[in-house]
């Protein structure tokens, strides 16, 4: 069984905890053990904590990346932020023994020390890459037959240079992840944007952020697609709670929920009734 520290970030649990709850039933279900990530901070923001102080989102996220290597395991996440900040962080750490010392005397303060040993990964590439579509087919028994839009997302892919997940021009993974189900993805324009929210926009520009979704939500209308499929809370976050301004109400799911849904989880354990558009499956 493959056994991950399971990071689990901000969002999900504070307003999302269906998503949480979905996670971890389907990795039972196929196969992943999450092990409790005790005493983990936010990842830190990548577009926020990194853009005033390098060095404190180093440390910060070196911190959570020390908490997996106590455990002698491999950090998973299902945020795409989550994702970015500690990939990024465990990447430069790994790899630089210099910058790897600097951080490693701000951690003596709390003492704490990180050896640079965490490799990190992302939910879906775990679900891809080593549990595979096959066996995610045959878990299925409540088919999920509708026509959905599949977000990635910008931190997922990027920077393709150091993740090399796959083509972030032309990615298929997370399609594939999704019509595993029985659902389709329709194709559409500009499937690459931003959703709006990254990096501090959507709390200090609001506006600018709802615009960027406003055009994802256009694009996403024009293709028929009825659910909006991510894989970042961020990124649900915004789709679900800025839609009722911009008059639209198309359902937005995590990944996990859709396997959740096909894997025959109620409503109540998806945490439907925290959404503000509605969930009508």
């Amino acid at each position: 069984m493959a056994k991950y520290a399971f990071f689990l970030g901000c969002i999900a649990p504070l307003r999302y905890p269906g998503v949480e709850k979905s996670t971890r039933v389907v990795c039972e279900k196929l196969g992943i053990e999450l092990v409790e990530l005790d005493d983990a901070s936010c990842c830190p923001a990548p577009g926020v904590i990194r853009a005033f102080s390098r060095t404190t989102w180093l440390a910060a996220a070196a911190r959570n990346l020390a908490l997996a290597e106590a455990k002698g395991l491999p950090i998973v996440t299902i945020c795409n932020g989550c994702y970015g900040s500690l990939f990024d962080a465990a990447h430069e750490l790994n790899n630089d023994a210099e910058e790897l010392a600097k951080v490693n005397k701000v951690l003596a303060e709390i003492n704490m020390e990180y050896k640079g040993t965490t490799q990190v990964y992302h939910f879906a590439e775990v679900l891809y890459k080593e549990v595979g579509v096959e066996k995610i087919k045959a878990a299925v028994t409540n088919p999920f037959e509708h026509n959905v839009a599949a977000f990635y997302g910008c931190h997922f892919l990027k920077p393709s240079k150091i993740k090399d997940l796959e083509d972030p021009e032309d990615a298929h993974m997370l399609e594939a992840l999704i019509e595993a189900t029985g659902a389709k993805c329709m194709p559409r324009k500009q499937p690459m944007l931003c959703c709006g929210a990254g990096g501090g926009v959507r709390a200090g520009f609001s506006d600018v952020a709802k615009e960027f979704t406003k055009t994802n939500l256009e694009n996403i209308q024009a293709s028929s697609a009825n659910y909006i499929v991510d894989i970042c809370p961020f990124c649900h976050m915004q789709f679900d709670s800025v839609q009722k301004d911009l008059g639209f109400s198309i359902p937005v799911l995590h990944l996990c929920q859709v396997y959740g849904i096909a894997m025959g989880m109620s409503e109540e354990e998806l945490g439907f009734s925290a959404h503000v558009v509605p969930v009508k499956l």
